[in-house]
C-alpha cells in the first residue's frame, strides 16, 4: 500500500511539472504558475517518490512486486511526459490503475504461496482474482479521464452520457455478489454482499449524479464538478470491491468516504 502512495504520488508531482505551462493559462491558481514551487522541485519530488515506490514494492513483494511495479511506473511516466495529451490518454491512465491493483495482487499472491504448488501458483490465483476489480477500476478511470479532458471547455453531452452508461455497468459489476468460497461462512458472504451493494451505491450517488448534470449542463464547471466526484467516487468503488471479495471489513473503507467529500471542498481534488 505504502508503495501504491508513493508512485500515486510521483504522477501527481511528475503531472503537475509536466502540465506547468497548460497551467499557467488555464489554472494560475496551481503551485508551480503560482510560483509557490519551482517546477525542478516538482520533479525531484517525483523521482524520488518513484524511487521510494519501487524500493518498497521489492521489499514487500521481493521480484514479482518489483517485476509489477516496474510496469506500473513505466506508465505513469510515459502517460504525464508524453501520452496524456494523445488519443492513447485515456487507456494509459485507466492501465496505470489496473496495474495498481494487479500489483498489490501479486505482493500478497507471492506471500501466501500454495503449500502444494509453490509461489506461483499462488500469485496466478492471487491475479486470477483480482483481474475483474482491476478491470473495473480501469473502466472507472477511463471514464474519469474522458471527462476531464473537457473540465475548461466543456463536452458535448453525449460524452458524460456515455461515461454514465459505463459507471452504471461497472456499478452493477462491482455490487455483483460472487460464489462463496470454501473459508467463507454463510453470514459473512451475505456481510460482504450488503456492504458491496451499499459501496456501489454511494458510487452512483456521487458519481453517477454528477454526471447526470453533466449531461444537463455539459459546461466546464459542471464536468470539472462531476471529474471531481469521480476521483472521490473510487473509495466507494473500492469498498464494493473490497467487500464483493470476501471482505466486509472494506466497510471502514467505506466510512472515509463522507470525509473525504468534505475534505474536497477545501482542497480540490482535481
Amino acid at each position: 500500500m505504502a508503495s501504491s502512495v508513493c508512485l500515486y504520488w510521483a504522477g501527481m508531482a511528475l503531472n503537475d511539472y509536466a502540465d506547468a505551462a497548460v497551467d499557467s493559462v488555464e489554472r494560475p491558481e496551481r503551485p508551480i504558475p503560482s510560483g509557490r514551487v519551482p517546477r525542478r522541485t516538482a520533479l525531484s519530488v517525483a523521482t524520488g517518490l518513484t524511487a521510494a515506490g519501487l524500493g518498497l514494492a521489492g521489499l514487500s513483494g521481493g521480484r514479482r512486486g518489483l517485476a509489477a511495479a516496474l510496469p506500473l511506473t513505466a506508465l505513469v511516466w510515459a502517460y504525464d511526459l508524453k501520452l496524456k495529451s494523445t488519443p492513447a490518454g485515456p487507456a494509459a491512465m485507466a492501465g496505470a490503475r489496473a496495474l495498481d491493483v494487479l500489483a498489490g495482487a501479486v505482493a500478497g499472491g507471492g506471500k501466501v504461496p500454495s503449500p502444494a504448488s509453490g509461489g506461483g501458483a499462488g500469485t496466478a490465483r492471487a491475479l486470477g482474482r483480482a483481474a475483474v476489480p482491476a478491470l473495473l477500476t480501469g473502466l472507472h478511470t477511463y471514464t474519469l479521464t474522458l471527462l476531464s479532458r473537457h473540465e475548461i471547455s466543456g463536452a458535448p453531452a453525449r460524452l458524460p452520457a456515455a461515461t454514465l452508461a459505463v459507471s452504471s455497468a461497472t456499478a452493477v459489476a462491482g455490487a455483483w455478489p460472487l460464489g462463496r468460497s470454501a473459508r467463507s461462512t454463510p453470514r459473512r458472504a451475505a456481510a460482504g454482499t450488503a456492504v458491496a451493494a451499499a459501496g456501489a451505491l454511494a458510487y452512483l450517488g456521487t458519481y453517477g449524479r454528477a454526471q447526470a448534470l453533466a449531461v444537463r449542463d455539459p459546461r466546464g464547471g459542471t464536468v470539472r464538478r462531476a471529474v471531481g466526484a469521480g476521483i472521490m467516487a473510487m473509495v466507494p468503488l473500492q469498498t464494493a470491491l473490497t467487500a464483493r471479495g470476501g471482505a466486509p471489513a472494506a466497510a471502514v473503507l467505506g466510512a472515509v468516504h463522507p470525509l473525504a467529500l468534505r475534505l474536497a471542498r477545501r482542497v480540490s481534488p482535481t
